[in-house]
C-alpha cells in the first residue's frame, strides 16, 4: 500500500516539477530563483534528527554521487538566452523524456531498494539522491545565468 501512495505522490510531484520548469521560461531567471529551491529542500535534512531515518555516511555517499550523475541530464537541458535586459530559461524539447526517464529510473531503484530496507531509510536514500541532483543542477544554472547576465552587462 505504501509503495502505491508514494508512487502517485512521486508522479504528482514529478508533474508539479515540470509544470514549474516551464513556467520558468516565461519569465525572467533571477538568482534568487535559481537558489531558492535547493535551499529550500535543505529543509529536509531535519528527517535526520529522527533515528529511524539514519542511514550510514557511505550509503549517504553513494546516495549523493547517483544524483549528481543523473543530475548531468538536467545540466543538459539548461541552456539561457538573453531577451531585452533580461535572461530567460530556453524551453528544452528533450526535457520532458528526461523528467519521464530519470523518474522510471527512480521508480524502479526505489521498488528494489525498498523491498530490502525500511520505509524511513528507503526516504533517507531517496532525498539524498533528489537533493544531490538539484544541487550541482542549480549550481550549474547559476553560473550560466551569471555568464549570460554578465553578457547583458557588457
Amino acid at each position: 500500500m505504501f509503495f502505491i501512495a508514494s508512487t502517485c505522490f512521486a508522479i504528482v510531484m514529478a508533474v508539479i516539477v515540470f509544470n514549474f520548469r516551464m513556467k520558468e521560461t516565461r519569465e525572467p531567471v533571477t538568482t534568487k530563483k535559481i537558489i531558492i529551491p535547493p535551499l529550500a529542500m535543505s529543509t529536509g535534512f531535519l528527517q535526520f534528527v529522527i533515528p529511524a531515518f539514519h542511514i550510514t555516511w557511505t550509503e549517504a555517499g553513494e546516495a549523493f554521487l547517483v544524483g549528481v550523475m543523473f543530475s548531468v541530464f538536467l545540466i543538459m537541458t539548461s541552456k539561457f538566452e538573453i531577451k531585452g535586459d533580461h535572461v530567460y530559461l530556453v524551453r528544452s524539447k528533450a526535457f520532458i523524456f528526461i523528467i519521464i526517464g530519470l523518474f522510471a529510473i527512480r521508480l524502479a531503484l526505489k521498488w528494489y531498494i525498498g523491498s530490502t530496507i525500511s520505509i524511513f531509510e528507503t526516504s533517507s536514500l531517496f532525498f539524498i539522491v533528489a537533493f544531490g541532483m538539484i544541487l550541482p543542477w542549480r549550481l550549474a544554472m547559476l553560473v550560466l545565468f551569471n555568464k549570460k547576465k554578465n553578457e547583458i552587462a557588457m
